[in-house]
């Protein structure tokens, strides 16, 4: 469900988000990992707000797609859930196909 914000809505997230990730360095000193939870939460809402933002991660997850795989896992990101569901289906299908093959030869 895609609810509709106002645009004032989205800028004060998008600031929340860019605040919370120059923030997080300054929380290492912190026992603890708190800096990565600031961080991740920063990212959540720079990268559901900016449009740009997305552009620019696909790009970063095309060059380092292991990098981007752990990260969309780690941030629970509805379409990492969906791609990795549908690789898995892929690699079912893929193994039964693969045995009937065997069977048959």
């Amino acid at each position: 469900m895609n609810a509709v914000r106002s645009s004032t809505y989205r800028l004060v997230q998008l600031l929340c988000g860019g605040m919370m990730i120059l923030a997080a360095p300054l929380l290492t000193p912190v026992p603890g990992p708190a800096g990565v939870f600031v961080f991740a939460g920063g990212m959540v809402l720079v990268l559901r707000n900016s449009p740009r933002a997305r552009r620019r991660w696909g790009r970063l997850k095309r060059r380092w797609p292991r990098g981007g795989h752990f990260v969309d896992r780690m941030m629970r990101r509805r379409s990492a859930l969906r791609r990795h569901t549908r690789d898995r289906a892929a690699a079912v299908s893929q193994r039964i196909d693969s045995a009937k093959t065997e069977r048959v030869n």
